[in-house]
């Protein structure tokens, strides 16, 4: 059964809330299928609905202010961008006891961002930096400036040093702490002097949709708003190398100091996930000891 093979029930959501959701505010759709999506994200439940629509429901209350945010600034950004992002369709409202807001969009045709499904990486790595790029480009008055609905994505990485430096801590003797302590330092002495831009937040593979080999859209933008973009450029080191990055850093341009805070974001996320996979998972580990020393290799070429 389809529902049980993708996880249906995870946070206490399951397709049959859904169905109750939809029909009880939307019942214009309430004969429309509901299935689970193959690759489900973690802040979001996200349900298909027919074949042309999608609901997406937080998990937690920490995640639910990104409904109103997606659902008022997406069709704004939009039309400066150059592949599709989600058009909002519907904005539904607590019941059925699910106690958040939740949304209803359009289905975007793609699969997920992968090396296998990836056609050219350098000119997908292009596509990437040209959609961040765009993204910036965009009026940021009266955008949301960064903060908790964000994750602090954004604003300053000193937000996250406490928690960095007891990574590092807990680390010791098993990474160069020394070096990543010298990256993470950079990053906070790096500030942001510029005016706000909007950022995404979470430019990462699973976000990317993929079709004939190529960027065609661009999804969850929850943790998106106005700041300091640099942490748009974390996947200069989790998704691509070598030849790709050059191509996404050539695209994107920034200069030293974005660069420097970039690879604290990046550095940031890759210790914590390390600390808790370590002991867990030898898999998910030697994934975060590659992001790391492709970081610490990147500083020291910095200078």
């Amino acid at each position: 059964m389809v529902e049980s093979l993708y996880g249906d029930g995870r946070a206490g959501i399951d397709a049959g809330l859904v169905r109750r959701l939809v029909a009880a505010q939307f019942p214009q759709w309430s004969t429309l299928p509901v299935t689970p999506v193959e690759v489900d994200g973690w802040d979001n439940r996200t349900y298909r609905l027919g074949d042309e629509m999608t609901v997406r429901l937080p998990t937690a209350a920490g995640y639910a202010p990104a409904v109103g945010k997606e659902h008022r600034w997406l069709p704004i950004l939009a039309p400066s961008l150059p592949v599709a992002v989600p058009t909002p369709l519907a904005k539904g409202t607590p019941g059925e006891g699910y106690p958040f807001d939740w949304s209803i969009r359009n289905w975007l045709d793609g699969e997920t961002a992968s090396l296998d499904r990836i056609g050219d990486l350098s000119e997908f790595a292009a596509s990437v930096g040209d959609f961040v790029l765009a993204l910036q480009r965009v009026d940021a008055a009266g955008g949301p400036s960064a903060g908790a609905h964000s994750f602090h994505r954004g604003g300053p990485p000193a937000h996250y040093d406490d928690q960095t430096r007891r990574s590092l801590t807990a680390l010791d003797g098993r990474i160069d702490t020394t070096r990543a302590s010298a990256v993470w330092d950079a990053a906070l002495e790096a500030a942001w002097p510029g005016p706000p831009v909007w950022f995404h937040g979470d430019i990462a593979s699973g976000n990317l949709l993929v079709r004939d080999g190529k960027l065609a859209a661009v999804i969850d933008f929850g943790t998106s708003g106005v700041g300091d973009p640099a942490c748009d450029l974390v996947i200069a080191w989790t998704m691509f190398s070598g030849d790709s990055r050059r191509a996404f850093r050539d695209a994107v341009g920034q200069d030293s100091a974005m660069w420097a805070r970039a690879r604290g974001w990046a550095l940031w996320k890759a210790l914590i996930t390390l600390v808790e996979d370590i002991d867990r998972d030898e898999r998910k580990a030697a994934d975060q000891r590659r992001v790391i020393d492709e970081i610490l290799a990147d500083h020291d070429r910095a200078g």
